[in-house]
């Protein structure tokens, strides 16, 4: 019996496979949507708190980060977050936003997925979920896919399976293996939009478990205004994560713990509460945990009035630039992305397909292009989902 052949086999039903199936099964083509999972999307649904961010209404293609700049502006501006948001609003799902643009549902991540199964059944995409993928190969203009020891084939393959963030949701390098097999380069994978982890010359901080204020983070000439969270192990909340994905090993971070205070207001609150504690000028503006904190770090105590004008500006200056080595990153199990991945100068950047390897594509983390926090990384996957769609 000779295997079963379709026109395109997509590797992946994350959002970007979802995506590029779907609209390449309502173009006519005949898909097969393949993954190990039992079902598809499954980081679609814990995104967002259940809620998932499924795009940002800022998308542009400088909020992305790739060793070519320009590849993601192609497939960006071709779908648009408010193409998907017509999709979503056909389905009647009740969305949001939230803060800088975050489109989230009403209620469920679910609705995201079932809305993408509804769009694949209507393009009557063939599913295979929850079978092992054990060989991939491509010979006289096939590829041939063995999935539980049966084998497919097709003229044309996407690899849509993602990247090596939240392991234990099934992800793995899979994408880079066949990406390599088939001779295609893979830039340096790290992980992105996660934690960082502090050592024990910081472990003070790391006693701040729970406390979260708004900053801004640099690094570089990168800047990121929004929430800091220390935890047991170090720095969260989105600023941290935003900053991580430009972070690089053993360079520091600064924080400015008071982005709207002006440049000499501990001399203006000497002038105008001379008596009162420097403490309690800093608790005023930040938690009390945390000021306690960087008052024993600062190593200035007393009234205001007692202190020097020049000591004052010094502690200033620190808490504008306060500076943090995190010791690394809480790695893969907390990355919400992967950065790096199939380079970007083996892709076309309008179709998604590799330049030496005729039917071969490549879609979403899998692909050198990881977006900031907030949605940017969904509208990717859409984006670069449905150039490959069309193109199949």
């Amino acid at each position: 019996m000779s295997a079963p052949q379709y026109d395109a086999i997509i590797l992946g039903a994350g959002a970007a496979g979802l995506m590029a199936a779907l609209t390449a099964g309502q173009n006519g083509r005949r898909v097969l949507l393949v993954d190990h999972a039992d079902e598809p999307g499954k980081k679609i649904l814990i995104s967002g708190g259940g809620r998932c961010n499924f795009t940002n209404i800022h998308t542009a293609a400088d909020r992305y980060i790739s060793e070519n700049q320009h590849f993601a502006r192609s497939a960006l501006s071709r779908y648009t977050p408010s193409e998907f948001l017509d999709m979503v609003n056909r389905h009647g799902i009740a969305w949001h936003e939230k803060t800088l643009g975050q489109l989230f549902c009403d209620h469920s991540a679910r609705q995201i997925v079932e809305m993408l199964m509804a769009e694949c059944r209507e393009g009557n995409v063939a599913l295979s979920f929850g079978l092992p993928v054990s060989a991939v190969d491509h010979a006289d203009g096939m590829f041939r896919v063995t999935i539980d020891g049966r084998e497919v084939r097709a003229p044309s393959l996407v690899l849509a399976t993602g990247g090596l963030s939240i392991p234990k949701m099934g992800a793995t390098g899979f994408a880079f293996e066949i990406a390599r097999k088939f001779g295609l380069p893979v830039v340096q994978t790290r992980p992105a939009l996660v934690p960082f982890t502090l050592g024990e010359d910081e472990a003070l901080f790391r006693s701040l478990s729970g406390v979260s204020t708004e900053v801004v983070t640099r690094w570089g000439k990168t800047a990121f205004r929004e929430a800091a969270l220390f935890t047991h192990k170090g720095l969260s909340g989105p600023a941290m994560l935003q900053i991580s994905s430009y972070w690089q090993h053993r360079t520091a971070i600064t924080v400015a713990f008071l982005p709207d205070a002006a440049n000499d207001w501990l001399i203006e609150e000497k002038r105008a509460r001379p008596r009162s504690a420097l403490r309690t000028a800093l608790a005023r503006r930040l938690p009390e945990r945390l000021a306690d904190a960087l008052i024993e770090r600062i190593g200035l105590e007393g009234e205001l009035v007692t202190l020097r004008d020049a000591d004052l500006r010094k502690a200033q200056d620190r808490l504008a630039r306060w500076p943090f080595n995190p010791n690394g990153t809480e790695g893969y199990a907390k990355a919400e992305v992967t950065a790096g991945g199939i380079s970007t100068k083996a892709l076309n950047q309008k179709t998604m397909a590799a330049s030496k390897v005729a039917g071969l594509y490549a879609i979403g983390e899998a692909v050198d292009v990881t977006g900031w926090l907030g949605g940017y990384n969904f509208q990717w996957a859409w984006a670069s989902g449905r150039a490959a769609g069309l193109a199949l």
